[in-house]
Parts: C-alpha cells; sequence; structure tokens
C-alpha cells in the first residue's frame, strides 16, 4: 500500500539516519536512529517513538540504558554522566521517580562487562560474530542471526542469550532483559571490586523528579547488600517482584492449563441468559467439571499440557458478579488468556500462596489451599449479597474460582481477583495493615522497593477531606461487620502510596540547602504547607487513565467544587476519577519512627501530597481451632492485644481503631 513496511534505511532531510525495522509506515521493532547533531539510540521502537528496552548516547558523553515510553525514559535503568558518575534508578515519563543509587566519578560502580562496553559504543556491534544460541523469551525457539542488518550481532534486546562474543576476549555471558543490567562472571554476580579508600555512594529517592530523600553510604560498609536491594541492579531473580513465566519454568504447564480452562468455561457460561442467581447455583456441587486430554476431544481443544480435570465453581454466581463489576467477559478472556504469559509474583506473606499477575495487571491469580476454597464457597452467598448491597464496598473483588486436577492427584485452587494497585502511577510504598503490634514491622536490611511493609513501619498520618473521611470509615465499619458475621480474622488493609512532588518541593528543598551553607539549625524544622492536588468536576464522558476494573461504585465529591463529583488532574497521567480507595488525593504528615534507619541520614519532609490506593484483602482466614491454640500460645509470652491471633469481634474493633489513627478528618 505504498508505505514502509519491513527492515530499511531512511535518510532525513535534516541529515538524521533511521536503520531498522518498519511497519505500516512508522518505525516499529528494533532500529538504530542517528541525528544529525551526533546524538544515537539503538533499541526498541513502536509506533515511531522509542518504546522497550534501549540505549541512547548523547554527543555530550551521557549515556541512558534501560526501558523507554513514548520517547521518555519509563521504568529501571542507568544513566552514566560525562563526568565518569553514574545512576542506577527507576524514571517515570522522563523524571526520576523512586529509589536509586549514585556513584560519583571518583568510586567504582557495578561492573557492566563486555557487553555493555561493546553496546555503549554503539559501533561495537559492526562485526562482532556470536557464537552459541539465541531463544525467544516466550517461546523458546532457536533463532539465527538476522543478517538483513548491517550489524552481525542482530539487535534483539529482547532475545534471552546463552553464548559468548568474541572480539580478541572471551566473554561468557547470560542474561533476561530487565533481570539484570550487568553479565555474570564467576562467583562476582556481575560486580567489579569496591574501592578500598571511603569514597562515599548515596541511596536517593525521587518523587516525578524531585529528591525528597538521600543516605550516605560508604564504598567499603556492605554496600554490595544494599544495592542488592534495588531491583534495577539486582543480578538475581530470587526477590523479583514479577516474573514472566516462560517455557521451561515451573509453573508453565499449568499455566497454560489455567488459561484453557477459564476460556473454556466463560465462553461456556457467557451466552447464557442473564438470571438471578438461586440456591442451587452456591456451594460445591454447583460446579463445571471438563477433562481435557493433550489431543483434545468432542467439547475440547487440542493443547500442548499435559492432560488435566479443571472445575469451575458457582459459575453463574461469579458470572453475575462480573456483571455487577462491570466487567466485560471478552475483556476477561483477553486479559488473562490472550495469547501472552502470565508473570509470576513473590508471595508478600507467609501463606506459601503463588501469585500470578496477567500482562495488563488488570488481575491476580492467586493458589488456594483447601481450608481457604472452603470458607469461599460457605461465604459466597453472604459475599454476594454484600458486594449487591453496597457498590463502594472495600472488600476484595473476586471473579473466578477454579480447581485443575494433574495426573489424577495433585490439585490446585485458583481464585481470580482483581489488582487493587492496577494504575498507570507508581506505587512508591506498600502497606498490609491489620492493627496488630506483634511481629509487624520489617527487617530495613530485606526492604526494596516492591517490599509490602507492616504496621509498625508505617511513619504516616493521612488527612482526608471530610466527606471523604466519612464515607471511609462508614464502609470499613459495614465490612468489618460483615466479615465479623463470618467469623473472619487476619484480613487487613492493603495501601499504596503514589507521592507527588509539587514546585514548591523544590523550593523547599533549595531552602534548606542555603540554610544548612549559612549554618542554620532550623533547616528541617519549618516545611512549607502543601498546596494539594488539583480537583476538578468530574466529566461523565472523559477518558481515563486507569483501566476498567474500579468503574463500579460512586465518584466521590468534593466541597472544593461546590460539592460536586471529581476528577483528580494530574499533568503527567491526565484525568483520573477519584472513588472510594481508588485515586484519593490525601495529604501524608511524616513522622519519624522509633525502628527508623539509625544510620539515616536522609532528607525528609513535613506534608506530602499523596494519591492512596487502598482495600481489604485476605478475608479467606476462619477462626478456627488452630487460630484459637495460636491465640492462647501466644497469650503465655506477649499482651494478647498484640497478637494478631484474636476472636473477631474484637479483632475487627482494633483493626478500625487502628485506622482511625492512621486516616485522619482534615481541617
Amino acid at each position: 500500500m505504498n508505505v514502509k513496511h519491513g527492515l530499511g534505511t531512511k535518510r532525513y532531510c535534516n541529515s538524521d539516519i533511521f536503520e531498522g525495522s518498519w511497519r505500516e509506515g512508522v518505525q516499529e521493532g528494533l532500529g538504530k536512529y542517528t541525528w544529525s547533531n551526533g546524538n544515537l539510540y539503538v533499541g526498541n521502537w513502536k509506533s515511531g517513538k522509542m518504546c522497550g528496552r534501549g540505549v541512547m548516547k548523547w554527543e555530550n558523553g551521557d549515556l541512558f540504558d534501560g526501558f523507554w515510553l513514548d520517547g521518555m525514559k519509563h521504568g529501571s535503568g542507568f544513566h552514566r554522566f560525562a563526568d565518569g558518575s553514574h545512576f542506577f534508578g527507576t524514571w517515570s515519563r522522563g523524571l526520576k521517580d523512586g529509589r536509586g543509587v549514585f556513584y560519583p566519578p571518583e568510586s567504582k560502580h557495578p561492573f557492566l562487562g563486555i557487553w555493555y562496553e561493546s553496546l555503549t559504543s554503539l559501533d561495537g556491534l559492526q562485526g562482532v560474530p556470536f557464537h552459541g544460541e539465541l531463544r525467544n523469551s516466550f517461546r523458546d525457539k532457536k533463532l539465527r542471526p538476522n543478517r538483513s542488518i548491517s550489524h552481525k550481532w542482530p539487535m534483539r534486546s529482547l532475545l534471552k542469550c546463552s553464548g559468548r562474543i568474541s572480539n580478541r576476549t572471551t566473554f561468557h555471558h547470560s542474561w533476561i532483559l530487565g533481570d539484570s543490567y550487568g553479565p555474570s562472571l564467576g562467583n562476582t554476580r556481575g560486580y567489579s571490586s569496591y574501592s578500598e579508600d571511603h569514597v562515599p555512594v548515596y541511596e536517593r529517592e525521587y518523587a516525578q523528579g524531585v529528591l525528597i530523600m538521600e543516605e550516605v553510604r560508604n564504598a567499603t560498609c556492605g554496600l554490595p547488600d544494599r544495592i542488592n536491594r534495588l531491583q534495577m541492579v539486582r543480578p538475581k531473580d530470587t526477590r523479583r517482584p514479577c516474573k514472566t513465566i516462560i517455557k521451561g519454568d515451573k509453573s508453565y504447564y499449568l499455566m497454560l492449563n489455567l488459561q484453557l480452562g477459564i476460556r473454556y468455561t466463560v465462553g461456556k457460561i457467557t451466552p447464557v441468559p442473564m438470571r438471578e442467581v438461586r440456591s442451587s447455583d452456591f456451594g460445591p456441587r454447583a460446579r463445571i467439571r471438563m477433562y481435557f486430554p493433550r489431543k483434545g476431544s468432542q467439547f475440547t481443544p487440542s493443547h500442548y499440557s499435559v492432560g488435566f480435570f479443571w472445575e469451575d465453581y458457582c459459575p453463574m454466581v461469579f458470572r453475575n458478579l462480573r456483571e455487577m463489576f462491570k466487567l466485560d467477559a471478552a475483556d476477561y478472556m483477553m486479559s488473562i488468556c490472550d495469547g501472552d504469559s502470565l508473570k509470576e509474583l513473590s508471595s508478600p506473606g507467609k501463606s506459601g500462596s503463588i501469585f500470578y499477575l496477567s500482562q495488563d495487571e488488570r488481575f491476580i491469580i492467586k493458589t488456594l489451599r483447601k481450608s481457604e476454597l472452603k470458607i469461599l464457597l460457605k461465604m459466597l452467598p453472604a459475599y454476594y449479597n454484600h458486594v449487591g448491597a453496597y457498590e463502594n464496598t472495600l472488600i476484595t473483588k473476586f471473579f473466578g474460582l477454579h480447581r485443575i486436577t494433574l495426573n489424577g492427584r495433585r490439585k490446585v485452587r485458583f481464585v481470580v481477583m482483581g489488582n487493587m494497585f492496577c494504575t498507570e502511577l507508581r506505587i512508591h510504598r506498600r502497606y498490609d495493615l491489620k492493627g496488630s503490634s506483634q511481629g509487624r514491622s520489617t527487617d530495613w536490611c530485606k526492604i526494596d522497593e516492591n517490599t509490602t511493609l507492616k504496621d509498625l513501619d508505617l511513619p504516616y498520618i493521612f488527612y482526608l477531606e471530610k466527606s471523604w473521611h466519612e464515607s471511609f470509615f462508614k464502609q470499613i465499619f459495614v465490612d468489618c461487620m460483615f466479615l465479623e458475621s463470618q467469623r473472619i480474622i487476619d484480613y487487613s488493609l492493603l495501601l499504596g502510596l503514589h507521592f507527588r512532588a509539587p514546585e514548591h518541593l523544590k523550593s523547599l528543598r533549595e531552602y534548606q540547602d542555603t540554610a544548612q551553607c549559612c549554618g542554620s539549625s532550623q533547616a528541617t524544622d519549618t516545611p512549607l504547607p502543601s498546596k494539594g492536588l488539583l480537583l476538578v468536576t468530574h466529566e461523565p464522558n472523559s477518558s481515563y487513565t486507569t483501566p476498567g476494573l474500579h468503574i463500579r461504585g460512586s465518584t466521590l465529591r468534593a466541597s472544593s467544587v461546590g460539592n460536586e463529583e471529581v476528577d483528580l488532574l494530574l499533568p503527567d497521567a491526565g484525568r483520573l476519577r477519584v472513588q472510594l480507595g481508588v485515586n484519593m488525593p490525601a495529604q501524608a504528615s511524616w513522622k519519624p519512627q522509633s525502628n527508623e534507619r539509625p544510620e539515616s541520614t536522609g532528607f525528609y519532609l513535613g506534608v506530602y501530597d499523596v494519591v492512596l490506593y487502598f482495600g481489604i484483602i485476605d478475608i479467606l482466614q476462619g477462626y478456627n481451632a488452630r487460630k484459637k491454640v495460636e491465640h492462647a500460645l501466644k497469650s503465655l509470652r506477649f499482651d494478647p492485644m498484640t497478637i494478631s491471633a484474636v476472636e473477631p469481634k474484637l479483632y475487627a474493633k482494633r483493626f478500625i481503631g487502628f485506622l482511625e489513627k492512621v486516616f485522619q478528618e482534615r481541617d
């Protein structure tokens, strides 16, 4: 159709050159762009913009290797400055956002190896032969080097490589995109030796490009362990927040079975006319059971996994729940079953459950114990009535309950839930709040940006608008009374914080720097007041960046706009609909805690503007005989009011009381 499509080279009238892949007239795939001013980019493109993994080298000597989105740095990566300093961290839409490590020019940084040098020098890719095999990270198929591109070593940043590159030096490496920025050489795990002189390096935290915390670390004081806490430079994948499941992984065939079963049952139940649920639709006997042989049958397709039995519990109930939550069946199947692999999450709790995340991050799939399955089936009629009566309920949204039986013996049970943190905004802190204090803190040396912290780790008090505060606790009380009636304990409020950095934070930073230079001792005692986040009148027909899991429920009203329904207007995210527990703006007042890191020399502010995401999770633990014994034994050593295992009425009362201290009404 007379448009560029495939591999090629284009020279622009301004002397820019693009060499790489095109799709329907725009750059798509892998390519190399050279600007007339000397800047150069090698990496992935999408819809004509830098998107995915890539390396950008500027004419002044700066270099960035990491992830891009719409032509801006977005995700993890590192920036090498012309003076020799390095910053390993994360970016959001071109701005530093989150934690990172800064290495001054005279300090030694993690060893990046010949792969890094050959890639970032860019010319090093020319004529470098590759010996070994290349595998696609999703299908594990062997690929041959693409000889259509001028480089003998193909620009395939989405490949899992195993082999060696020879260019006067033999280099053995193994890397996967996003897992590690450095190779593994022997037992060094990608790190060079650190300098013996006391050259400081800095752990920093940014919010939308503004430095909000900095800690000075010495290179000889156990720095490699601290660096390992940061995802962007961690060479091992044992504590990664999520990992895409590929062929060869332990969970690969289980994932295929799950996707096939959900596609089958949702497709089968959707054409059935809508009707009210009956008592016969509940309980363990209300289920669809089907055998999926590997070669297929009259009712099931052939597949690449082992034969398995599939059971879908209470299909009509969950079909109505999905309709109640305004979740389209086609979107549901596309999100979980559309050929893309799921992501496996590290379990944030002690239950030992396995968590999977859909590629679009809208759904979380959790494995259940047999006892949890029984509790969910028992409470399902009351749960169905509760979420039908309270559209703003904060209790976890359930979308499906399934069981897979492998080899006639092993049974794996799954529940599909909504992801409360499904947002384009970066979640800077995660907290799991129960209201108990015994064992409710986290060892600082084990914390990274993706760690879910606990009650005693929370150093903030959140101030909500008066009407929002009333709505929040009214709903919390109703939800807790429901859980108490079901004899449920051990539930918690999962809280996610997105920090905003308005312009006045920059002024405050400059003021404190000036005061410190002048010898003032009051530099950190006079924070400027927060200006608050911008709320505008809600527009029902406007497009939102947040996917449609949270569209059920009323939009909150704000007195600042005449008690009208409101949207949160953010420069980097557009308009976000404000609902209870979703996109809720608040002010967070920071107060030092007794368990704060003693060696911290960080810079903290008194008041932050934050966006809150929260909901009640882990509602499948009953107050059974085992919990009663646990309560009795722990009461011999600790204060009974501080332990988690208490009877449901006391648990609900303590939970609400704790949240009343954390969430307060703004004057």
